[in-house]
């Protein structure tokens, strides 16, 4: 038990200082670097807007020191500290039954933390977005969307907790499996039902209404052997003028979204890039081998979940002194966190590489050169850092850093490559 203990605190611990120095980092890179436009962009890029994105990344990055230091500070109050044993504790007296008692235990756990993390998202819109031009939102639309958050949340997490928390109990020793179909089931669920009955609860989407600009993407898809539902725009200016584009849905409800803001700031082959980009993940089976990936590993999850529901010393070491199935869920789902932490960089190699293949794609079915041209001016529109800090970007970033997929879809310009679909 005590070694259970130590080496939870131990995980937080190094987790917490890493997340703090990858910041202090990233944070000195940029400053190194706001001064000069790096030679690569300096054609396409004028000083005054490298420097406002040096300065919109430094703005976000000292509130993500208070947001780490933060996550630290609950989690171990939660845990260790007897948050959760004390929480447990107090609904008893409510003499809820099984499973909805532990029901009540996680609502009020993520309530509560979401209350406490609510300060640093209104911060995040109306300090740093808005100082910057990018908040869209005002506090009343910004209450209704949490509100919204809430309700639906509860209306989609409530019946799959009751049924996992149902089976944890009821199901024998095999219940985590029973437990993970049911969670997978309803993840494909939701990706196939989420354009079209949850999105629209937060954004308008219409169809595409620029006839020419429908006719090149029609063209597009023919090429790729794409269908989809439809070609939406969505008032992302609603909210932010930080532009976007993605792909969403499964099977019939398959929808390619543009945010206006977008459709706004770049020319038709640019469009016709950044969707070839898109679809480029499709066609190469990302989104297919990521939920594979994401299926095995919850898989996985469960099945340890399972062994540790019967160890009496997980519960005590992580200061539960009541075990039981939801503390045991809980404890899981928290602690799990400093110790995935670790494996945050696989992640996002694995992530940059599809990104760069989806490059490819696009190359070979669009204009490399057009993508090249979107992407400066995302990046300058969104307040991109074009200078990061190369071990955080390995470490962290998704997409490759700006002067390094420039670089590589320059030279498809010059060597086009042939993708294979």
């Amino acid at each position: 038990m005590a070694s259970l203990t130590v080496t939870f605190i131990l995980a937080v611990l190094i987790s917490t200082t890493l997340r703090l120095w990858l910041t202090g980092r990233q944070m000195r890179s940029v400053r190194l670097h706001k001064a000069c436009v790096p030679k690569a962009f300096q054609d396409v890029i004028n000083l005054e807007d490298h420097q406002k994105a040096a300065d919109y990344t430094l703005a976000r990055a000292k509130l993500s020191r208070v947001d780490t230091l933060l996550d630290g500070v609950v989690l171990m109050a939660i845990t260790l500290g007897g948050g959760l044993n004390w929480l447990d504790l107090q609904l008893q007296t409510l003499k809820l039954g099984t499973p909805w008692h532990g029901m009540a235990v996680i609502a009020c756990l993520l309530l509560s933390t979401t209350l406490i993390e609510l300060p640093l998202s209104w911060y995040r819109s109306f300090n740093i977005e808005a100082r910057f031009g990018f908040n869209k939102m005002t506090p009343k639309m910004f209450v209704a969307d949490f509100f919204k958050g809430l309700l639906i949340g509860s209306a989609l997490g409530l019946p799959i907790l009751w049924a996992v928390l149902s089976l944890m109990h009821s199901a024998g020793q095999w219940w985590w499996l029973f437990a993970w179909a049911v969670w997978l089931s309803f993840s494909l669920l939701i990706s196939w039902a989420w354009p079209i009955f949850i999105a629209p609860l937060f954004n308008k989407f219409t169809l595409l209404q620029d006839e020419s600009l429908a006719d090149r993407i029609s063209k597009l898809l023919s090429r790729c052997q794409f269908s989809s539902a439809g070609i939406f725009v969505m008032d992302g200016s609603s909210r932010s003028t930080h532009g976007n584009a993605y792909f969403t849905g499964l099977g019939q409800n398959k929808r390619i979204v543009f945010f206006d803001t977008l459709l706004e700031r770049l020319e038709p082959t640019e469009i016709e890039a950044v969707l070839a980009h898109e679809l480029g993940h499709f066609k190469l089976h990302h989104i297919r081998k990521g939920l594979i990936l994401s299926s095995i590993l919850t898989l996985i999850g469960f099945a340890v979940l399972g062994q540790l529901t019967t160890w009496q010393g997980f519960y005590s070491a992580l200061g539960v002194t009541h075990p039981s199935m939801h503390s045991a869920l809980i404890l899981f789902a928290l602690c799990s966190g400093p110790f995935l932490f670790f494996l945050t960089p696989f992640s996002a190699a694995w992530s940059r590489k599809h990104e760069f293949e989806a490059d490819s794609f696009a190359a070979q079915h669009a204009s490399a050169q057009a993508l090249v041209h979107a992407l400066v001016k995302l990046y300058r529109d969104n307040a991109s850092t074009l200078t990061p800090d190369h071990i955080h970007s390995r470490f962290y970033d998704s997409h490759p850093p700006a002067l390094e997929r420039i670089a590589f879809l320059e030279n498809l310009v010059v060597r086009p490559t042939s993708v294979e679909a």
